[in-house]
């Protein structure tokens, strides 16, 4: 009974964010079944964790549960395919990030046009960047002795990324361009095994997110040296920031946004979309999150849509500037 009285409250929530829309939801039964969430990568990374998050209270919202599905693999790509490959009813939608934005401008032959095959529901947060160093060599904040090290190497410093192309690629690309440095990049399928080689030694460091960096950072095997972007993140207040240091191309983060296959109904899309951000306002997720250095918040379908497109444009030039050749 409880169950039932929490899905009734979570309707009746939803009926009240929908607006104009309610008697058209009532009509046409949106939504009568669950929702499947696809995160396009593992799950306990920090897309998975803020999927997870918002897809719960969602669930509450809408009165339906809302339920998460990993899909991994080719660097996010085929999640999103196999999104714009779903009937476009509203029951099934992703989580996209900037690693999609950028695939345009690194990938040739793409399985599905970001901009054309997907409708933008809500943008859900960002988060700045982390570069992390091994923690027997070096203690929080010590930026500047790791250029000092790297500049006095004989062979460049080895970094970790996620693949060609991935935001800790680009991230490396522009690091070793402002600082000077010369850094070897060596992909991996994924922040949890490139930190684990860091905190071993075999690599000097690696960008990722603190979601993706916070089991290893609270055990003390890794250190963050600095953080993208123009401020400090209040759960790291003694790292320095990138315009700080003076890197003024590195003023930039990861980000998530919430998409569902491009003829979805625009109702439906507007059901979607308040349900989001009400969810996202909501003290349970914020509390979830908030140690996580992801700031939340929503923007309308039209405004996110325009962000995703401003952001390929932004990596695009990114790309060809660090003279990264498609493949």
């Amino acid at each position: 009974m409880h169950r039932r009285s929490l899905l009734r409250a979570g309707a009746a929530v939803a009926a009240g964010a929908v607006g104009p829309w309610t008697a058209g939801s009532a009509q046409t039964g949106y939504p009568d079944r669950p929702v499947k969430l696809i995160v396009p990568w593992s799950a306990g990374g920090s897309t998975d964790l803020l999927a997870r998050a918002v897809g719960q209270n969602m669930a509450d919202v809408l009165g339906r549960p809302v339920v998460v599905d990993n899909r991994p693999g080719a660097a996010g790509r085929l999640g999103v395919d196999a999104l714009t490959k779903s009937p476009a009813d509203g029951y099934t939608a992703a989580v996209v990030e900037l690693a999609h934005a950028i695939a345009p401008a690194i990938y040739q032959k793409m399985p599905y046009d970001i901009m054309n095959d997907t409708a933008a529901v809500s943008m859900l947060g960002d988060s700045p960047l982390i570069f992390f160093a091994d923690a027997q060599k070096y203690q929080a904040g010590q930026f500047q002795k790791f250029v000092a090290d790297a500049k006095k190497s004989p062979e460049p410093l080895s970094v970790a990324t996620s693949g060609t192309g991935s935001i800790s690629h680009l991230a490396s690309g522009l690091f070793a361009r402002e600082t000077g440095i010369a850094l070897q990049m060596v992909p991996y399928k994924g922040s949890a095994p490139a930190l684990t080689d860091v905190a071993a030694g075999v690599l000097s460091g690696h960008f990722c997110t603190l979601a993706s960096a916070s089991a290893m950072l609270g055990a003390g095997k890794i250190v963050p040296l600095m953080i993208t972007g123009s401020r400090r993140a209040s759960q790291l207040p003694g790292v320095p920031c990138a315009s700080e240091l003076g890197l003024a191309r590195m003023d930039f983060g990861q980000w998530w946004a919430l998409v569902v296959p491009a003829k979805v109904p625009k109702p439906i899309v507007e059901v979607l979309h308040k349900a989001t951000a009400t969810s996202l306002k909501d003290p349970r997720v914020q509390s979830r999150i908030s140690s996580l250095a992801i700031n939340l918040g929503s923007r309308s379908p039209d405004e996110t849509q325009a962000f995703i497109r401003a952001e390929s444009a932004k990596w695009a030039k990114v790309v060809a500037s660090l003279g990264i050749q498609p493949e």
